[in-house]
């Protein structure tokens, strides 16, 4: 599946045939989203209903079910409320991070700021310092470094919005915009995710994302 555009439009109409006008917003995030997936990426996507009442998740599961591709789909369902009341930190990149299909987001919470940025790089900056140590120590788990190298790239994103007031999308703009020791993490990640790492990369790969993310966490 190379266009995700047909595939939402039958997301889409599903979604409203089962809710109704309970429906807010429909959104898709991820890698389909800022078109750079890959075979087999995931179909990142977002619904909001008025409220998530009980039940809707075995409907909603049901009939995902009876899409094509659904081995792919994922993402995030909520009510409303709990979307609006969701820490401001986790908003800035849930917004900046999702194309709308139906509705609004900003008709659902305000637009997050420098400030929320400020908040995303701090909390990821911590879970990434504290995740990776441990990792280091105790698991020496390369997937797990993966992982928390693909969570850089948002704390990245966030850390430029932070620094210029633009949030930059995709990994390739990202990479023309940063320098320094923001641009050789985001090389890492790259590298990772594409499988050209050398493979004694653990050790240092490592040590390199505690120091930046100590850097942030410290100096933002």
């Amino acid at each position: 599946m190379t266009d995700i555009f047909p595939w939402m439009t039958l997301y889409r109409d599903a979604v409203l045939r089962l809710f109704g006008a309970r429906v807010l917003f429909v959104g898709l995030q991820g890698s389909r989203a800022r078109g750079e997936a890959r075979a087999g990426s995931d179909i990142d996507v977002v619904l909001i209903l008025d409220k998530l009442l009980p039940g809707d998740l075995e409907h909603y599961r049901v009939m995902l079910d009876t899409l094509p591709h659904r081995e792919l789909v994922c993402g995030f369902v909520s009510g409303r409320a709990v979307l609006s009341n969701w820490t401001r930190a986790e908003l800035f990149q849930f917004y900046y991070d999702t194309d709308a299909v139906y509705g609004r987001l900003d008709d659902l919470f305000p637009r997050p700021g420098a400030e929320d940025a400020r908040l995303a790089v701090q909390n990821g900056a911590c879970a990434i310092y504290h995740a990776c140590c441990h990792n280091f120590v105790h698991e020496r788990d390369m997937s797990l470094l993966c992982g928390l190298y693909k969570s850089a790239l948002f704390v990245l994103q966030a850390a430029h919005f932070v620094h210029t007031g633009r949030y930059i999308r995709t990994h390739a703009a990202l990479r023309e915009a940063l320098t320094g020791e923001n641009a050789l993490i985001l090389q890492y990640a790259g590298e990772l995710q594409s499988g050209a790492a050398p493979l004694n990369c653990f050790g240092p790969y490592s040590e390199e994302l505690i120091c930046w993310a100590q850097r942030l966490i410290v100096h933002t």
